[in-house]
């Protein structure tokens, strides 16, 4: 028996970003030397499109360093999305960035050996495919898609 559950609006995933930018930021305090001044310079974070969620945390992660780092300069670059993402730190033309975890593997599996700069920090969420087929079909599993257009 299938579950149905109701969309999840622009609101709510903006809320969920703001949980996210959030656990970061913390996780970014807690990481910081005590006594010591706090980091300066120029760092770039890879989001996403620039109506997309990913540079919606990018953004919102940006505000929150501003008041604790006001030295540190977070430039924002817009992408593509993961795969464009993965490559720019892996490359080091970025030095953050979120990311599907497929997109992670996918990268590490294309570039053997060339993913030494990426390094995991935190879960945001999970990404779910949900597949959604006419009751008469004869689709039960994604394996049943094999073959067919």
């Amino acid at each position: 028996m299938s579950k149905v559950f109701p969309p999840i609006g622009r609101r709510r995933a903006l809320q969920g970003a703001g949980a996210a930018v959030v656990v970061l930021g913390l996780l970014l305090w807690w990481l910081l030397p005590l006594g010591e001044d706090p980091p300066s310079g120029r760092i770039t974070f890879s989001t996403g499109t620039t109506s997309g969620v990913y540079y919606e945390y990018g953004s919102r992660l940006r505000t929150a360093l501003a008041e604790d780092m006001p030295d540190l300069d977070v430039n924002l670059t817009a992408s593509n999305g993961s795969q464009e993402n993965v490559a720019r730190v892996a490359t080091g033309q970025a030095d953050y960035t979120i990311a599907a975890a497929d997109a992670v593997e996918t990268y590490e599996r294309e570039h053997p050996g060339a993913s030494t700069r990426l390094r995991g920090v935190a879960r945001l969420y999970d990404d779910y495919v949900q597949l959604v087929v006419p009751r008469d079909s004869d689709v039960r599993s994604v394996a049943d898609l094999e073959g067919r257009t």
